[in-house]
């Protein structure tokens, strides 16, 4: 079957703003709120913006760069850029395999017989097992991610005829466990959320992606301004903003830290293949420096501008901002119930959080229908309806242990005995090994393919195709400096390489040793 030509994108602002919108997702308008109640507010706002702009930035555009050479999504671009023979993999394979062993030896069967089937990949694939992971970490997130999307419509309509009306956070919570363990609701509004994503990815990059990256984005703006200018006209609203933007560093551990580093890596969607195929997409002459600089600015202003809708909200009425991943569902509707018209602010804010929802899943959608349509020919409208199919499925178990780990008892078994994790559903399997084990691993790897095999040279030389002055420019320059003078200024190139070559590595290790629970 004859592959369809490579689409890109009709423009420049067409893709940041679809990146972006892949970034912003539910880690910007639900996770980056609670985490930061958990964490002390202005402080832990603080340690993020730091980690975004050392780790984030550096490997967001290290994925593009890798996409736009390889003009393939992962799997094809880590094939094609990997040199034939690499004795790091080697080793890297060694050392996963005999840890395996090690593992059956304790009993461990499940993560032994994982570890082996993982040493057994890299030795097969070598560097090229790094976008397989990628494309099964989009595949797996996708499946739950859609099932919380679902949760969202499912609110909306429920708003629409007018029964999301509490009083009380218990009577909000109440109602909630009753929906997801409710199988019918919770499995149609599934289905629902994933075929909208279908349409959309079918639909093509420019016409699909690419058009309503345009429409959702700025709507998502809106509501979160409208959202922000009704919170903050509430009597008692400076007590959120103070939280919220007056730092107070006596609130900062050293877990606060690690889970603003852990935050600021995932809340820009790195590490699950998504850049690096929306990097494939992209023409020579962009300029992917200004591009990740645009992408992760409006991803981290979007962030905070969540955060700004809701802490006024949550001071001015009484809430806890400490209420944790409760807060979307079992907090934010009692509080705004509050307020004249708080069914209409209700609605806006879900519809909020459905769109911010849908600009993340189209993305995660289209990693795993690129790769099909690369690996295996597959058109569009095919590969589309395979993978989307495929995620409905999984997504299934999901939907179907959340109500109740019995309606598929043979599964808990396995994870409880194989794996020794005992979980609440297999939404929390699914959701532990993309968060915990996959994206920290795949990030980690792909920093130093990119830091040391393929080399921050040959990253560099395709960065310069589109901004030929990345290589020289320095802060002394832009700071007003000579260049007469010629005083050794280390370029923004030489600072890149140097945090994806070290600083990105071991944050993202420290990152993936504290999500294990090793530190």
């Amino acid at each position: 079957m004859k592959q369809e030509k490579r689409e890109h994108w009709g423009s420049s602002f067409g893709f940041i703003i679809a990146a972006a919108g892949s970034a912003v997702g539910l880690g910007n308008i639900w996770k980056f709120p609670y985490v930061t109640g958990e964490n002390g507010g202005a402080a832990f706002v603080l340690v993020y913006l730091i980690c975004i702009l050392l780790i984030g930035f550096p490997i967001m555009l290290a994925e593009l760069t890798i996409g736009r050479k390889a003009q393939k999504g992962p799997i094809g671009a880590f094939r094609d850029l990997m040199p034939k023979n690499c004795l790091i993999a080697h080793i890297l394979g060694i050392t996963i395999g005999l840890s395996g062993l090690g593992l059956l030896f304790f009993k461990h069967w499940g993560w032994g017989v994982l570890a082996i089937v993982l040493a057994a990949a890299i030795f097969k694939l070598s560097w090229g097992v790094v976008g397989y992971i990628s494309v099964i970490c989009a595949f797996v997130i996708l499946s739950f991610y859609s099932v919380i999307g679902g949760w969202t419509i499912g609110y909306i309509v429920d708003t629409i005829r007018g029964v999301v009306n509490f009083e009380t956070t218990e009577q909000a919570s109440s109602f909630f466990g009753a929906n997801i363990t409710n199988l019918p609701w919770a499995i149609s509004y599934h289905i629902l959320f994933m075929v909208i994503c279908i349409a959309l990815v079918m639909s093509g990059l420019k016409k699909g992606i690419e058009k309503w990256s345009k429409i959702l984005m700025p709507l998502l703006i809106i509501l979160l301004i409208a959202l922000i200018i009704r919170g903050l006209s509430l009597p008692g609203a400076q007590a959120g903003v103070s939280f919220y933007l007056l730092p107070d560093f006596s609130k900062i551990s050293t877990q606060s830290i690690l889970v603003a580093l852990g935050h600021a890596f995932f809340s820009l969607s790195l590490g699950m293949g998504i850049i690096i195929t929306y990097g494939s997409y992209v023409e020579e002459k962009q300029d992917l420096f200004k591009a990740s600089l645009s992408i992760v600015a409006f991803d981290t202003i979007i962030a905070l501008l969540a955060g700004l809708a809701m802490f006024p909200a949550i001071f001015a009425l009484g809430g806890e901002p400490t209420a944790g991943p409760g807060l979307i569902f079992q907090v934010i509707p009692t509080i705004f119930h509050k307020i004249p018209f708080g069914t209409v602010w209700i609605f806006m804010f879900f519809t909020l959080i459905l769109i911010a929802a849908l600009t993340s899943a189209i993305s995660l959608l289209e990693v795993v229908t690129s790769a099909m349509m690369d690996e295996f020919k597959f058109s569009r409208h095919k590969a589309t309806a395979a993978s989307g199919i495929s995620i409905v499925l999984l997504g299934l178990l999901s939907a179907v242990s959340v109500a109740n780990w019995d309606n598929i008892e043979w599964l808990h078994t396995f994870f409880v005995k194989g794996f020794n994790i005992n979980v609440s559903s297999f939404f929390d399997v699914a959701d532990h090994l993309t968060a915990n084990w996959l994206l920290p691993i795949g990030g980690m790897l792909l920093a130093i393919f990119v830091g040391w095999i393929w080399g921050t040279k040959h990253a560099v030389e395709e960065i310069k195709k589109g901004a030929p002055e990345f290589e020289n420019t320095s802060f002394l320059v832009i700071f007003g400096g000579s260049k007469d003078k010629k005083p050794y200024v280390p370029t923004f190139a030489a600072i890149w390489g140097f945090s994806l070559r070290f600083l990105s590595p071991i944050a993202v290790i420290i990152v993936f040793l504290y999500s294990i629970g090793w530190i």
